[in-house]
């Protein structure tokens, strides 16, 4: 469609707004009358020619076949399209009948929408537009506004017209609806500061998405095929790569049959989607509305190729509740299987964090992978390729793509691309079936830096790709080689830049390295006044104990003084759950720990208040006394009295976690597990004594634990020893502790250092700059000019 029709077209809709609405709706408001009266006029415009038709048939069946329901088939046979209106009105004869009366023509409008077939209704009732016409009717402008839709000087159909002055009016194809569609709700959301273009994606953008999933297997396309977009939107992805495949690849021979599916969880953009596929033939029922997250509407089905731009940002954390039950992912497809470092199968989380969902809508669409081989694209920002620990859900996300040798290339597209973020985005390919050339292999591809400037912003979008553009970036994709970043003359990077890995590039251990715990100890009162107290609650428990003393420990105070407590909490911003408040007025509790102070009391007047610097010794003693006054602890009782008495200090001896033995298999089965010998064992944690075949452990030092990331390809044991050891003599490794996790730098494998200008060339600027400041930097400077 020609732009400057398309724009008067925009124009013309726009100005409907102002020129009717403008008392009866807040600006905020239009949208709820434009978008689905332009949804209804377009309908509307590709029936007028089959009215007859559709009213003979319905005749037909109510007096000739007696029918008490209408057939549908017929009516949509006799329609022409898959939906189909019963009534005698149409918008052009509800307007040249109408009278002053608003309510008559309120009566004939309903009767209208009543006419239609149950999926344009369904697309009615999304649109709340009955509601938005009783409303109109109310303030007397339904009129004024049937009559702009009817306007001979605007053409929503899919003929050429002429006007009443004699010009022509270009036919609007199903695409031109689309776009109108797009621009209406870009400009809508613009007016209302919301995310302008949230429902869509620019054309270019998707332009290059449907080369890059389509053009490698052009020639082998089949005759029937489908296509998925979870996050469907108003449709431009499905229609476009519909347009895209019958453009560029017509079937020679057969006609090809392509299959249209997606889903999407706004109502109007839903709506939009729906009609957009009714006018255009497609099946209307394979576009479902709802949370692709909390239910799984297509998992019977597998889909050849997917393209999506899903949300980012977006917390999915009001679905949680359909996806996880507690730590447990209870569906199926946010759930792996992936090896861990001793190659055991585990099932694993595949659930990103909750403030962001957008990798879920890439796990879904790989649940939708067909056996046979699928191709998929999608539109992610930077987030995707990094966030997330070795072992958490977006890198086990990661991982089990990679791992399965699914992704293909991933294209970083210019900041500004889109309408409604400026900040960088990537296209991600995959591909469950790649060729021979690919397996192994993962392309990155730099784009950032092709681009053209719009004269004017649309929103963020500041810059699009050309047909050049997407062209070379299509071509790039296609060699997969690597290609050096060009420089100007500048020596500032330009043009696209591409670099090929092997998919374990991406790939690294996490590993624990860990120090042994020193420990010296000692009893003050000090130390074991905090054991009368919970942690969680010292602040209002020292509070009520220091202001009411031993009435603390009485359960009448605390029943009395039960709403003082709770709203001294308040009054102090101390947020207690129902588990916290219960402990806080629960007076045994209050006694249990009394009773464990008086116990470190009694220990610290038997074991005096020396300093000990060898805490092995210090719990010796400890257990000796409790032994001897035959007081019984629980372990974390105990651990309690042991915590608060001591602390770390590196002078201190190291404290032992127990004394283990290592002889015949089972030393050799540690050895075996840890790939070393045995005067290796210290480097594991396992220390020899002087007794043969007994080994010490040590207490670890959780402030001084620390962790390393090792590239796959590299031996854990070997880096430690060159990177670890040299520099931290009593540190070992917890093999026990080894994730493996994947990540995608961009910034590191693309980075490209550029020099620091001379000394001299910068001095020479200061002194420009100083001839224009009146000899001051060279005074300071103590240089002349």
């Amino acid at each position: 469609m020609d732009h400057s029709v398309h724009n008067k077209l925009i124009s013309f809709i726009w100005a409907i707004a102002d020129d009717c609405l403008r008392d009866v709706y807040v600006r905020g408001k239009y949208r709820d009358v434009i978008l689905p009266m332009v949804v209804l006029r377009r309908i509307d415009t590709l029936l007028e020619t089959t009215k007859q038709a559709v009213l003979d048939e319905v005749n037909f069946q109510r007096e000739e076949m007696h029918a008490t329901e209408l057939d549908d088939e017929p009516l949509k046979a006799a329609s022409g399209y898959v939906f189909y209106n019963t009534s005698r009105w149409t918008l052009k004869t509800l307007f040249s009948t109408a009278t002053n009366n608003q309510q008559i023509l309120l009566a004939n409008f309903e009767e209208y929408l009543l006419g239609f077939s149950a999926n344009v209704k369904e697309i009615i009732g999304r649109f709340n537009l009955k509601a938005q016409i009783r409303h109109m009717a109310s303030k007397q402008v339904l009129l004024d506004v049937v009559e702009k839709f009817v306007s001979p000087y605007i053409n929503l159909t899919p003929d050429i017209a002429e006007d009443p002055d004699g010009n022509k009016l270009p036919a609007l194809t199903n695409l031109g609806m689309g776009y109108v569609f797009e621009e209406l709700i870009r400009k809508f959301n613009e007016e209302n500061n919301e995310e302008a273009g949230e429902h869509f994606t620019p054309r270019e953008v998707i332009e290059l998405m449907t080369h890059l999933v389509f053009d490698p297997i052009k020639t082998d396309l089949p005759l029937t095929l489908t296509v998925y977009d979870p996050a469907c939107g108003s449709g431009g992805m499905l229609t476009e790569s519909q347009n895209f495949i019958e453009e560029k690849y017509p079937s020679t021979t057969t006609k090809r049959d392509i299959y249209l599916y997606g889903k999407e969880i706004n109502d109007e953009t839903y709506a939009i989607c729906k009609s957009d596929m009714m006018i255009k033939g497609n099946n209307p029922e394979n576009i479902k509305v709802g949370s692709t997250l909390s239910t799984d509407e297509f998992a019977a089905d597998r889909f050849d190729f997917m393209l999506s731009n899903p949300p980012y940002g977006k917390s999915w954390a009001s679905e949680q509740k359909n996806i996880k039950d507690g730590a447990d992912v209870i569906d199926s497809r946010f759930k792996v299987t992936l090896y861990d470092y001793w190659g055991k199968p585990e099932v694993a989380d595949a659930t990103p964090r909750s403030s962001d969902g957008q990798l879920l809508f890439l796990m879904e669409m790989v649940s939708k992978m067909k056996t046979g081989g699928s191709r998929i694209a999608s539109v992610h920002n930077g987030s995707s390729l990094f966030t997330g620990d070795a072992g958490g859900g977006e890198s086990n996300i990661r991982r089990y793509i990679i791992e399965n040798d699914w992704l293909d290339a991933i294209v970083q597209l210019p900041n500004n691309l889109f309408y409604n973020t400026g900040i960088t985005t990537y296209i991600w390919l995959l591909n469950n079936n790649k060729p021979k050339e690919r397996k192994g292999k993962v392309q990155l591809l730099d784009a950032s830096l092709l681009f053209r400037k719009l004269r004017k912003n649309l929103g963020n979008k500041n810059c699009e790709f050309t047909p050049e553009h997407i062209q070379q970036i299509t071509q790039t994709y296609l060699d997969c080689a690597a290609i050096e970043r060009e420089l100007d003359a500048n020596g500032d990077p330009i043009g696209i830049a591409s670099k090929v890995f092997r998919n374990q590039d991406f790939g690294y251990y996490k590993v624990t390295i860990e120090r042994p715990d020193r420990r010296k100890a000692r009893f003050s009162a000090d130390a074991i006044a905090p054991l009368r107290f919970d942690k969680a609650l010292a602040e209002v428990m020292e509070h009520l104990y220091s202001t009411h003393g031993d009435k603390v420990y009485e359960s009448a105070f605390l029943k009395a003084q039960e709403k003082a407590i709770l709203g001294w909490c308040e009054d102090n911003d101390l947020s207690l759950n129902s588990k916290a408040k219960a402990k806080l007025l629960d007076v045994k509790y209050w006694a249990g720990l009394k009773q464990l102070f008086e116990t470190a009391q009694r220990l610290m007047a038997e074991l005096g208040e020396a300093e000990c610097d060898d805490f092995n010794v210090f719990k010796e003693q400890v257990d000796a006394a409790l032994k001897t006054r035959a007081i019984k602890l629980s372990a974390s009782e105990k651990n309690a009295i042991l915590n608060a008495v001591s602390w770390y200090d590196e002078t201190a001896v190291k404290v032992i976690k127990k004394v283990v033995k290592l002889a015949g298999k089972e030393l050799d089965d540690l050895l075996e597990r840890y790939d070393c010998v045995v005067d290796d064992l210290p480097d594991f944690g396992y220390y020899p004594t002087s007794k043969k075949g007994e080994y010490l452990t040590y207490e670890t030092s959780a402030d001084l634990r620390d962790s390393e990331s090792i590239p796959l390809k590299d031996s854990i044991y070997q880096y430690f020893l060159d990177e670890v050891k040299p520099h931290v003599a009593e540190a070992w490794l917890n093999m026990e502790s080894v994730k493996i996790g994947y990540e995608i730098s961009f910034n590191k494998y693309f980075y490209r250092h550029k020099p620091l200008r001379s000394l001299e060339a910068v001095a020479a600027d200061i002194l420009t700059l100083e001839q224009k400041a009146d000899g001051l930097i060279a005074e300071i400077l103590g240089v002349s000019i």
